[in-house]
């Protein structure tokens, strides 16, 4: 078994996790899920960055004592890993007695190469991302990377003579050109190092939460010294135990966010190059989720919250539409329109049916028992080829860190089996006793198909494709080991059920229901709950209200939003609903609806939408909107 060693940023817990966090974990773990399944040794760790400034900063305005702060903050990260179904072997906080142990025995490697010295510092501090800024790089006096106000610092610090190690990084990169991906990241480094480096202020004496210098407790370490050693940390770096640093170590891939690539890229392979233990293998830097165009911040109020979408879609779902919107390297938009059509068309439409249509068929044409595949012809040969070529093509690109490429492959085979199954047309075959093979033939043929889609799929969505397989009587398949048309004939299947029921509603809507109780996440998508009454007195917290549409106007870029300026008697308000299939604009202006006025306002494409509006969903869920008989001032109440 070949050792592979896989891990994620640890992330600073000054907030909470949202989608930024959730992702960068979720690729990691679909990465170490691939390689387990292609039979490697694989170790994955996860954790968080517990020391610093802006952590005690942000303790102090929370009104609590920092190592409080620091395990309530930490404990909601390592219920992330829990929540997206996260397969990570360690999980490592800053704070543990280990990761002391584990960096003051760098620290000492280090100092005892001569790579340390003690001298004054003065220079422009960036608290938010815990660097110093050379004044010629401050942009209108703020941090160049974050956008925020830096401080003047002057203080005693130790030093790490990074400029030693200025040409043995340019030689690690030239003999290691895979270093770093995207390659462009590896040139941006490349050029900073170029322009020189300077040696770099490793301790800060200006407050006491972090780790204590080595025979200096006045001194603590500067936070990139410390949290990256969090690494070899989850390897028993430091415990007089090292067999797993010596097994994983020559084979680790960092998955940094494309922020800290130079922290990751130049800073830690210099401190291991000075404590003699070799470099990263590899480093891969993804982009940022932007939302409204721009990067997802607490501090401009854009961050979404991966519960929200966990709990209206499923984890699956999530998980598949990170990995197959995001290509890694680049940034990519995260949007509730988005994800929605991603589950509706790829998951509801392409998977989910083709899957539907294989097992219902086996059950009623063939007393739910998998058939032989008999003789066969072009067009079933025509699909074998397709899988084997999806197989190698997928494994091939998993390798390469190329996770949406490879769903996009994945689903050109499901769509293939869809069309596969329109032209042959199984339904009339089975009507026709002479066809009886032919029909065998392309219902065990499709069957494969979907055996292979659920074993591909799985690094991304575990759960879903452990799902295709009970319904199909199987049990998981090595990678190694996967090959087309090696379906077992005379296997029963399990209980059939739907994979991802579509979605008619918007995200606000689902996640409206999800507030009330009326809906719960089960597996891929949303189905009832077992008992979804209320009580009068939750019925009564929702107020409805006529409302006159006074302005509509579809929202650009979205099928199905329009955007309403609408009276409801006491004042003017805009609300976005998902009706634009149904209705023009010029169909709704002076129309009297109904609509839900005590909602929560929540931003949909970037509009903030102030109330529901009340509609039945009728045949394909087809919305036509609550109207009155008679005329109703706006603002009435509706009971």
């Amino acid at each position: 078994m070949n050792p592979f060693y896989i891990t994620t940023p640890i992330y600073y817990i000054n907030a909470q996790p949202h989608i930024g966090h959730a992702y960068t974990t979720m690729v990691a773990d679909a990465i170490a899920r691939s390689r387990r399944l292609l039979g490697d040794d694989v170790f994955m760790s996860a954790g968080t960055d517990e020391h610093g400034q802006k952590v005690e900063r942000a303790a102090q305005k929370a009104g609590m004592a920092t190592p409080v702060f620091a395990d309530q903050v930490a404990a909601g990260f390592r219920q992330m890993c829990r929540d997206l179904n996260i397969s990570n072997d360690d999980f490592i906080r800053t704070t543990e007695p280990r990761h002391h142990r584990a960096s003051q025995e760098l620290w000492r490697r280090v100092a005892a190469n001569g790579d340390i010295y003690k001298g004054d510092y003065e220079g422009w501090y960036c608290t938010v991302d815990e660097i110093f800024v050379p004044e010629s790089q401050l942009v209108d006096g703020k941090c160049p990377t974050c956008g925020n106000k830096v401080e003047r610092l002057k203080e005693e610090s130790y030093y790490f003579r990074l400029s030693k190690y200025q040409q043995p990084l340019l030689d690690f990169y030239a003999a290691n050109p895979d270093f770093l991906q995207p390659a462009f990241r590896l040139n941006e480094i490349r050029t900073f190092i170029e322009a020189g480096l300077q040696d770099l202020s490793v301790s800060r004496t200006s407050f006491a939460w972090g780790i204590p210098v080595p025979d200096d407790p006045q001194h603590v370490m500067y936070v990139w010294f410390d949290a990256l050693t969090n690494y070899l940390t989850a390897l028993g770096f430091g415990t007089g135990d090292e067999s797993r640093v010596e097994k994983y170590w020559p084979h680790v891939t960092h998955l940094v966010g494309k922020e800290i690539v130079r922290q990751h890229a130049l800073y830690w392979p210099a401190f291991l190059m000075s404590a003699r233990i070799p470099p990263p293998t590899r480093i891969i830097a993804h982009g940022w989720w932007l939302m409204g165009g721009a990067k997802m911040s607490k501090s401009i109020g854009n961050v979404a919250r991966y519960q929200d979408y966990a709990a209206a879609f499923g984890v699956d779902a999530l998980r598949y539409f990170v990995m197959r919107e995001m290509t890694l390297g680049q940034d990519a938009n995260f949007s509730d329109e988005a994800i929605l059509t991603r589950y509706n068309a790829d998951l509801a439409n392409d998977l989910g049916n083709v899957v539907s249509r294989t097992t219902t068929m086996i059950a009623r044409y063939c007393d739910g028992i998998v058939p032989a595949a008999g003789t066969g012809n072009e067009a079933d040969r025509s699909l074998e080829t397709s899988i084997s070529s999806t197989i190698e093509t997928t494994r091939s690109l998993f390798d390469a860190f190329e996770l949406s490429v490879a769903l996009q492959h994945v689903w050109k085979l499901v769509g293939e089996v869809n069309q596969y199954i329109v032209k042959r047309e199984p339904w009339k075959l089975a009507k026709k006793p002479d066809d009886r093979q032919l029909l065998e033939s392309t219902l065990y043929h499709s069957a494969d198909a979907i055996r292979v889609v659920a074993a591909l799929v799985d690094p991304v969505m575990p759960e879903a494709a452990d799902r295709i397989r009970r319904m199909l009587g199987l049990k998981q398949e090595q990678w190694a080991h996967l090959r087309a048309s090696t379906l077992a004939a005379g296997a029963r299947l399990g209980t059939i059920e739907p994979l991802f029921p579509r979605i008619e509603k918007t995200v606000e809507e689902l996640r409206a229901m999800d507030e009330q109780g009326a809906t719960q996440a089960v597996g891929g998508g949303v189905t009832p709950a077992e008992d979804n009454r209320i009580s009068i007195d939750e019925f009564m917290k929702v107020e409805l209200r006529v409302a006159k549409v006074l302005e509509a106007e579809a929202v650009p870029k979205s099928k199905k939003l329009m955007k309403l300026k609408v009276d409801v008697g006491t004042e003017q308000r805009t609300i976005v609903a998902g009706i634009a299939e149904a209705y023009q604009a010029e169909q709704l202006v002076g129309r009297t609806i109904a609509i839900v006025f005590n909602l929560k306002p929540a931003k949909l494409m970037g509009i903030e939408s102030n109330g529901m509006v009340l509609a039945a969903s009728v045949g394909d869920g087809q919305p036509v909107l609550v109207g009155f008989d008679q005329d109703v001032p706006p603002g009435a109440r509706v009971r």
